[in-house]
């Protein structure tokens, strides 16, 4: 079976026509690297560069004033190991309850068949269209003054954590890829006597790893570049997030200092994708197909 290209065969054999398309090819593999690659590049450059030479016009490439000290003094003038701590708790804490409830909605969606169930999965995803700024002020009176318990949840990690728990993308992509899962698997297990719980646990949840894992990173990653509900929710100093923090810390702090800051912070989010990006690319196409 010949493969399909943007190109055909025949136009590649002609003369030049192989050099012409390696050329384009780099062309256009260069103008996305630049257009995704250079904000990284100039952010990271600038926090090796002092204060007077980050806001200079027009602006340096390559730093002329390499002062990697900048790192080191954004580390203990804005307090990140602080920062960092509180956003790893708070966001393995969402993880923690994603992984529980969103995997138990999943499966009961996909392989218990409640009755309703589609009117239910359906009503979730609607969910998707509404702005999240939409529900700001709801969430933040709920918070303020749970119902039922009259409790307020302010500067407390459950303010961060029962927001995030119910997420209606992460169910989806859980049920798409628990439906791939021949149900012969699951007839054999109920026949040696296993139960529902017993086959999540021993047959489902070990063959579900590359999507949990793309569950695990989205949860991580939507606690950790959130910014607008932590500040509103965790007012004390102390307890904020790294996003937060730097953005209360920001004044009277000269801007490479801060710009070193932000790239601190913007590291772990880096490094999780390139280590996992493959796991990321086929636990999102996981489920996709049947078969």
């Amino acid at each position: 079976m010949s493969t399909r290209t943007l190109i055909a065969p025949g136009r590649l054999a002609r003369p030049g026509g192989k050099a012409a398309y390696r050329i384009v090819l780099g062309l256009v593999l260069l103008l996305f690297t630049l257009v995704f690659l250079g904000p990284l590049y100039w952010l990271a450059s600038s926090g090796l560069k002092d204060a007077q030479e980050v806001i200079q016009t027009p602006p340096t490439l390559v730093p002329g004033s390499f002062t990697p000290g900048n790192y080191t003094r954004a580390w203990e003038v804005m307090d990140l190991a602080t920062l960092l701590l509180n956003t790893l708790y708070y966001a393995f804490g969402a993880l923690a309850f994603q992984l529980v409830l969103d995997v138990a909605a999943a499966y009961s969606l996909s392989k218990l068949r409640p009755v309703l169930g589609k009117a239910v999965l359906g009503m979730m995803l609607a969910t998707l269209m509404i702005p999240a700024t939409v529900l700001v002020v709801p969430q933040y009176l709920t918070v303020l003054d749970v119902p039922i318990v009259e409790r307020n949840l302010l500067n407390s990690p459950w303010a961060i954590w029962l927001p995030s728990v119910t997420n209606a993308f992460n169910i989806f992509l859980l049920k798409r890829f628990f439906d791939s899962i021949p149900g012969e698997l699951l007839h054999a297990a109920s026949i040696d006597g296993a139960g529902p719980l017993r086959t999540l646990w021993s047959i489902v949840l070990p063959i579900s790893r590359p999507i949990l894992g793309v569950v695990s990173i989205f949860a991580v990653v939507g606690v950790w570049k959130d910014f607008l509900w932590p500040m509103l929710t965790l007012p004390d100093p102390t307890k904020q997030t790294l996003n937060v923090g730097i953005y209360s810390l920001s004044n009277g702090v000269p801007v490479n200092i801060l710009i070193a800051a932000l790239t601190i912070a913007s590291l772990p989010t880096l490094v999780v994708f390139l280590l996992f990006q493959r796991n990321i690319m086929s636990g999102l196409t996981a489920g996709g197909l049947k078969g």
